[in-house]
């Protein structure tokens, strides 16, 4: 598994009408794309849920690579780049997926929760504890699934949940999600991922 974001900060006036439009003509593009496990489109609004920024901010979980490289070099990313500018396109590899108790609900909020790897631990024993985090995310109430994954560049864990209506019960960057593709949903490698 990998995992993928790239995030869009909008001016504060921007109209956040335009991105929800923007996913309703044409999310569903992606809801059979293959390679792709699951495609989050996420924002935040400034002023709700806590956040201070309005962004357009998608997260995928990547089965393979091959769907992941076909998007960014010859699909759906360049109408992302012609529209709104390059953006850094952040990159994980993954070190745990589980679904979550409510995994049939739809999907109607997430949580992303970025934390430094800090030098003076040993990588396997927190990196066994990211995979024992992503188990006890998913078995809380609510939760339609949560993610694990590492940053070997920056070293940095990112730790990924989806939860239905309601109150999410991860610590993080609250987004809202308009769409969920997930195409290879069930083909997502559950557990730890070495």
């Amino acid at each position: 598994m990998h995992a993928l974001q790239y995030e869009l900060v909008l001016p504060a006036d921007y109209d956040m009408g335009i991105v929800r439009e923007r996913v309703r003509s044409r999310g569903h593009l992606l809801d059979d794309w293959d390679g792709m496990g699951v495609k989050a489109y996420l924002i935040r609004e400034r002023g709700v849920l806590g956040s201070p920024v309005n962004t357009y901010a998608p997260f995928y979980l990547w089965n393979t690579t091959e769907g992941m490289n076909r998007f960014l070099w010859g699909g759906p990313f360049q109408g992302i780049v012609d529209d709104f500018g390059r953006p850094e396109v952040r990159q994980w590899s993954g070190l745990a997926y589980e679904e979550g108790v409510a995994a049939n609900a739809p999907a109607a909020v997430a949580v992303r929760r970025r934390e430094p790897v800090p030098e003076d631990v040993e990588l396997s024993v927190l990196m066994e504890e990211a995979v024992r985090e992503t188990e006890r995310l998913a078995a809380r109430d609510g939760a339609v699934l949560a993610a694990a994954a590492v940053d070997t560049r920056r070293w940095e864990l990112v730790h990924f949940s989806l939860w239905e209506q309601g109150a999410p019960k991860a610590e993080g960057d609250v987004f809202r999600v308009l769409h969920l593709s997930a195409p290879g949903r069930e083909s997502l490698r559950r557990g730890r991922q070495w």
